[in-house]
């Protein structure tokens, strides 16, 4: 074997690798392991909160050791491979950014009556649209305006240099969309700030690109309520004076000797050994407090100080949570002014590769919690250039904040006034002079993109943007552990019905095809872990999915050795031949099965996503194993030449399928029929008792409760209907005392009243039909209570949103592969057959659960199901490529003559390593359907299906069609045939 080096090279490194990563995650569990032993009782009780605590204790220090490298228990937790909201519990967000205040506030809050109508019609058209905001207000503006230009609502004093009353509607519009645009960006900065002070471990916060969208996970958390309160809050903007250490150092100084001596307490030293430090002590502390020259290994100094870094209370990051201890304690409090808070820096900067938060002292009135100016009166704020054309930022106020800016700025020359924002301090700048107008300077060591980071921020007092959650999931921890143990069953069972089959059908070859599967998942988690991405559910039915999928490529090699065997060749000779030939087929299956998972990436959302990247993954991966470490492995068993003894075959599979000779395109017109009858039979069922679409499609709220005893769904249904009037689904859900209830009751409003609202009457009439009542843990559900494991909510201009990119995932699909075939086959035949096929099997599988729906087995259509449509067209262009492959060959070695012939000799050339794949992958898909549990129930069934038709349309649908579409080839052929006849 050519380039073995290289593969044994590359093979030793990605393995390397792989440990490396994953090594993160086994520390990652004994921290996490040793943390619920600390907060477990004698009872064996875990205290969550106690457990959190000891995690947040020990975030920045060092866990993690690893050939001189030290790690902290953050750098482990940013680099393991994490576990999904659904494998683990927490919540999934999605917010949207409303650009209705934005609008507002650019207009000056304009009380005219046609601006603000067109503002109200607005607003009820974007609850069923997914069109613009600014494009609806503008729609109604002119419905509405009688020819009046936008410049007469927008040509304020606070837009002065910007809008002028010649300003075209067009370029006021350019200038909405950039604030509405800066104002998700600024929102975006605001809630990463907001989560990543919330307490949670691999919070992940992303912006949906083309959307005014922010999607949030907080893996772990169990207060809704707290999470919904934190990202909808509106940013509060201030403005502070700072304290200077000089003026409350003697009160620091106090702290520090009550820490002291606490400190020598629990060294067994008594503090009536020492003296109090004296004057000169203290004045000389100050003054290496002031000058970052303290001597760390004094006992006369507390963490308090030693801990700092520079000039002032300046500390590393991972110092901050013993500091804020040390300024939590009742008694460290009541020693420091009352007139003083005091906040954190909003943003670390690094010096000597140390990352450096300051502590702010914050003068405050204690009787009030109003600042001495508040960022509403700021009507601009730009980034600009200094005197000496450094970044700055220019601030215009209106004309209440000019004059209490006046006054603040007067009274605090050479004193610093903090920028606060959400308590936290974005700029502290050092006020020159008394400040007569509202027009500001703020300089600074800035860089452009900070000086507009600062200016985007100061516009959030007059330009504020709420936020609304549009789409949400709760996951409970009882919910999460059970997806991880259907999730843990349904890939072992797969993957030791996989070994077995391999082993008894391909002897030593079996052997091989598993060492592949083996190296296959380990380095899809590690890669996982690399790319710090998290395995949910999904995932692992991807994964699943890959165990049957990559033994493809070891089966078209071995069934390419034994046909070599079976024509004379020697073991040598049949095993190159054998992964040559297979090379071009495996090839170009893979490809089109990563296209697929490609544009399932770009366009899905949520679970689809990381399906996608697992399955993308999973295809890289197994042909790197299965064409080329295969090879290896083989290349060492048969080092003995000729005389090696390995099997590619047990006895009773040698010449199975090997000399089949069906005339399949002979039937061709029959399977058209039988495909279009059951196609049109299901789709007409679903035309008549429609589809089952899950909230994805339709939106709404679902939940899922869980009872103690066994309840019949009927009954519920009956017993809610009165709640929500006739607008509530309710099914059972994986067993039958778990319920999934869902209504689109209130399905337009966003607000947290109306999702209170629902919640109580679901509540309240699952109470009255059941006499039951409402449990908070359902881990200790009495026979006497019911409780909400998880709950989900999906707006409607979301669902429209998801039904949209599910859509154009299809076609792009189609269109690739379309593509891609015309590429390899040179053919439009090929490519136009493979389509037909394809759509085929995605009507096909859609008339499937049709069918079921009529016979009783209901399966919901959501993104997961689009994911699985997709996988199925993966699946089933991968069959049709194999055939077409052989077809392509023999072509090439044949000629044109006799087509009919050749494209049935191809069918079955490749018949054995087509129902083998087959039979592999829908062990695993069977797996999933039985383990997967009733979030995959769904996703499984429309595999089984399209694996089944997959196979089915590559003999009978795509492989006739493109028979058919030659029709001037055969043509030709007959006259070529009849013209011989005669002339003889």
């Amino acid at each position: 074997m050519r380039n073995k080096g290289v593969v044994v090279f590359l093979t030793v490194i990605i393995t390397a690798l792989c440990l490396y990563y994953l090594s993160f995650t086994l520390v990652s569990n004994k921290v996490e392991g040793q943390a619920t032993a600390f907060a477990t009782d004698h009872l064996g009780n875990v205290d969550f909160d106690r457990k959190q605590a000891y995690l947040d204790s020990i975030y920045r220090e060092p866990v993690y050791n690893f050939l001189g490298a030290k790690f902290t228990y953050k750098e482990i937790k940013e680099t393991e491979l994490g576990l999904g909201l659904d494998l683990q519990g927490g919540m999934h967000v999605t917010l949207e950014v409303s650009p209705i205040e934005i609008v507002k506030g650019l207009s000056g809050n304009s009380k005219d009556g046609v601006f603000n109508a067109s503002i109200e019609q607005a607003t009820e058209a974007a609850k069923t649209t997914n069109e613009k905001f600014v494009n609806l207000f503008y729609s109604a503006w002119q419905q509405n305006a009688s020819g009046r230009k936008l410049s007469e609502i927008f040509a304020t004093a606070a837009n002065r240099g910007r809008i002028s009353l010649e300003t075209s509607d067009a370029d006021i519009l350019k200038i909405i969309d950039t604030e509405v645009e800066n104002a998700i960006e600024r929102s975006f900065n605001i809630l990463r700030t907001r989560v990543d002070r919330f307490g949670t471990s691999q919070p992940n916060i992303q912006r949906i690109q083309g959307t005014g969208r922010i999607q949030i996970e907080l893996p772990g958390v169990s207060n809704a309520e707290r999470v919904r309160n934190l990202l909808q809050g509106v940013a509060k903007l201030q403005f502070w004076e700072v304290a200077e250490l000089n003026e409350f150092f003697a009160e620091l100084e106090d702290v520090n000797r009550l820490l002291v001596e606490e400190a020598r307490a629990v060294k067994g030293q008594s503090s009536e050994d020492t003296d109090d430090l004296g004057i000169d002590e203290a004045t000389d502390l100050e003054r290496q407090l002031a000058e970052g020259t303290l001597d760390d290994d004094s006992t006369e100094i507390s963490a308090l100080f030693s801990l700092t870094k520079g000039q002032g209370l300046i500390y590393e990051i991972r110092d901050t949570v013993a500091i804020n201890r040390i300024m939590a304690r009742e008694d460290v409090r009541s020693l420091l002014p009352r007139n003083i808070k005091f906040l954190w820096s909003v943003k670390p900067q690094v010096v000597d590769n140390m990352e450096l938060l300051e502590l702010f002292a914050i003068r405050y009135n204690r009787a009030s919690d109003q600042a001495p100016l508040e960022g509403d009166v700021i009507t601009d704020a730009r980034q600009t250039l200094d005197q000496t054309s450094r970044p700055a930022v220019s601030m215009q106020m209106n004309a209440e904040g000019a004059r209490k800016w006046r006054k603040l700025t007067s009274e605090s020359i050479g004193r610093r006034i903090a920028v606060v924002l959400d308590d936290f301090v974005y700029t502290a700048p050092v006020v020159q002079s008394e400040i007569p107008s509202g027009q500001s300077e703020i300089t600074g060591n800035f860089t452009i993109e900070e000086a507009k980071d600062l200016a985007n921020i100061l516009k959030s007092g007059s330009l504020p943007a709420p936020t609304k959650i549009v789409e949400e999931a709760i996951i409970g921890p009882t919910l999460g552990k059970e997806a991880q143990r259907q999730g843990i069953i349904s890939m072992l069972a797969g993957l030791i019905l996989v070994v077995m089959f391999m082993i008894a059908y391909y002897s030593e070859g079996g052997f091989v095809a598993i060492a592949a599967l083996v190296f296959n998942i380990f380095f899809i988690l590690g890669i996982l872990a690399q790319l710090g991405a998290a395995l949910t559910l999904p995932g692992i039915a991807g994964i699943v999915l890959t165990i049957g999928m990559s033994i493809d490529a070891n089966v078209l090699i071995f069934e390419r050795i034994k046909e070599e065997l079976r024509n004379g060749a020697g073991i040598l000779a049949a095993i190159n031949e054998g992964y040559n030939k297979a090379f071009s087929a495996i090839l170009d299956s893979n490809v089109t099965t990563f296209l697929t998972g490609a544009i399932l990436y770009a366009l899905g959302q949520g679970p689809v996503k990381g399906f996608a990247i697992v399955l993308m993954i999973g295809i890289a991966s197994s042909f790197f194993s299965a064409v080329f470490i295969t090879r290896v492995i083989v290349t060492w068993m048969t080092k003995k030449g000729e005389r090696s003894k390995i099997s590619f075959a047990t006895p009773f599979a040698k010449n199975v399928l090997s000399q089949l000779n069906i005339d399949f395109l002979g039937k061709r017109r029959v399977a058209y029929l039988i495909s279009t009858s059951i196609i049109v039979i299901g789709l007409g069922i679903a035309a008549v008792n429609g589809l089952k679409f899950g909230v994805d499609f339709t939106g709404g709220r679902s939940y899922i409760v869980q009872f103690a005893q066994p309840v019949t769904a009927t009954d519920l249904k009956i017993g809610l209907d009165s709640e929500f009037d006739g607008s509530v689904e309710v099914k059972t859900y994986g067993a039958n005392n778990v319920m999934k209830v869902t209504t689109s009751y209130l399905i337009n409003e966003d607000d947290d009243d109306s999702n209170a609202e629902v919640e109580r009457r679901v509540i309240e009439g699952i109470a009255s039909v059941t006499g039951l009542s409402f449990g908070l843990d359902a881990a200790s559900l009495s026979d006497s209570e019911f409780a909400i494991t998880g709950s989900s909510k999906v707006g409607a201009t979301v669902a429209d949103d998801i039904k949209k990119s599910s859509a154009e995932a299809m076609f792009f699909a189609l269109v690739a592969i379309f593509l891609y075939i015309l590429l390899r086959f040179r053919k439009w035949q090929f490519s136009l057959g493979s389509i037909i096929a394809l759509v085929h099997d995605v009507f096909f599988v859609i008339a499937a659960f049709a069918i079921a729906s009529a016979l009783g087995a209901t399966f919901e259509i959501d993104q997961v199901f689009i994911a699985a449509v997709l996988t199925v067209v993966g699946y089933s262009i991968n069959d049709t490529v194999i055939v077409f492959d052989r077809i392509r060959e023999n072509i090439e070695n044949r000629g044109t003559s006799k087509l009919v012939k050749m494209f049935n000799d191809a069918i079955n050339q490749t018949m054995a390593r087509t129902l083998i794949t087959s039979a592999t992958t829908l062990i695993v898909v069977l797996v999933l359907l039985i383990f997967g549990g009733e979030v995959l129930r769904g996703f499984s069934f429309a595999l089984l299906i399209g694996v089944l038709i997959g196979t089915y349309s590559s003999i009978y649908i795509a492989t006739p069609v493109v028979v058919d579409l030659m029709k001037r080839e055969l043509a030709s052929e007959v006259a070529q045939e009849s013209a011989g006849k005669k002339a003889v």
